[in-house]
């Protein structure tokens, strides 16, 4: 298998179950989903089957807990996304939102793909976008397991000011297509293409 592959496989695996594991984590520790449930089998049945309806607090798992990792700054607060990134298409009608959602994903791991392809593995000027793309797949992807398990993507890590500002909750995906995007806007910058060498007779 080419490098470049193997980098791309191995990433978006760890950045996988790296993201649903924490998520699962949170669910076990700052809600109700798994009371009662006595085997890991239980649990992931509650994590990844049909959701309970919503309840007054506008979320399908109860939530009973948050931590503050920083009582000004940071906190583990569960949250529900039903929406993109920031809760966009948040108010949609599920029947319109999931099928835009599927459309999106499959589209984005496509065109990724795509451009995965393109890289040749060998130059090092490729390595922002070698990894950039990585991340953003992997990212992607486990966002897109939550849209298609439960029809909502599970947040947890709050970042705020003081209780006065908030950043929108995020999770482990959403820090991996972040910081992916950010190396694929550096790749943009210092990847310049060469130009094509003239053609000798």
């Amino acid at each position: 298998m080419p490098r470049k592959y193997l980098i791309l496989l191995v990433v978006t695996l760890v950045l996988i179950v790296l993201d649903q594991w924490t998520k699962y984590a949170v669910v076990g520790e700052l809600t109700t989903r798994f009371d009662g449930a006595q085997t890991t089998g239980e649990r992931l049945k509650a994590m990844y089957g049909e959701p309970p309806p919503l309840g007054m607090d506008g979320r399908h798992f109860r939530s009973k807990r948050f931590i503050d990792l920083s009582e000004s700054f940071l906190r583990l607060r569960y949250e529900e996304n039903p929406g993109a990134a920031w809760g966009m298409f948040r108010n949609l009608p599920a029947s319109t939102r999931g099928p835009l959602f599927h459309v999106v994903s499959i589209g984005a791991v496509l065109l990724i793909g795509y451009y995965f392809t393109k890289l040749t593995g060998t130059d090092p000027a490729e390595k922002w976008a070698l990894w950039g793309l990585s991340l953003v797949l992997g990212g992607a992807l486990g966002n897109y397991i939550d849209r298609v398990a439960r029809g909502f993507v599970v947040d947890f890590i709050q970042a705020h000011w003081m209780d006065k500002a908030y950043w929108p909750s995020f999770n482990v995906a959403d820090m991996a297509i972040c910081v992916g995007v950010g190396l694929l806007v550096i790749d943009a910058f210092v990847r310049k293409e060469r130009p094509a060498e003239p053609a000798r007779t």
